[in-house]
């Protein structure tokens, strides 16, 4: 039996037009899922308040000890993964926060922000492949690289 995975975002004009909506491959339909994941806070989805990561609650604590920040968000990407992306086995997380010089054309100065780099590997429990997810974010307040 083959499943159907649908791009995120739905353009739900599509249907109400009569076409089809555009699908993509369980691996990037399981990317699209860690992206919201990570990008969602706890509570922010109103049908299950355990949807998304604790990135949101750790993003403006002063970090004391980054081995520490880092094992909170590992721990609560961990959670959230094997409770709502169900499509992956044997999933190791890596989180390193490392600062980031930031040069901007319209600042005299550059800024120095605390970049967050997220690495996800896996197996695809129907397929058995390999999977692998890399991303960057900047810190306070919380933005996509």
């Amino acid at each position: 039996m083959s499943s159907i995975y649908y791009k995120i975002p739905l353009k739900l004009s599509n249907v109400l037009e009569g076409n089809e909506l555009p699908a993509c491959n369980i691996s990037d339909s399981i990317t699209k899922n860690l992206e919201l994941i990570i990008m969602t806070k706890y509570g922010e989805q109103r049908s299950d308040n355990t949807f998304g990561c604790g990135i949101w609650e750790l993003d403006f604590e002063i970090i004391t000890s980054q081995n520490l920040w880092e094992e909170k968000l590992r721990q609560s990407l961990l959670e959230s993964i094997k409770k709502h992306e169900t499509r992956l086995s044997n999933v190791i997380i890596a989180v390193t926060i490392t600062e980031l010089q930031k040069q901007s054309f319209f600042k005299q100065y550059p800024e120095i922000k605390k970049c967050v780099e997220i690495s996800i590997n896996a197996i695809i429990k129907k397929t058995g492949v390999d999977f692998n997810f890399d991303t960057n974010l900047f810190l306070s307040p919380l933005s996509k690289n």
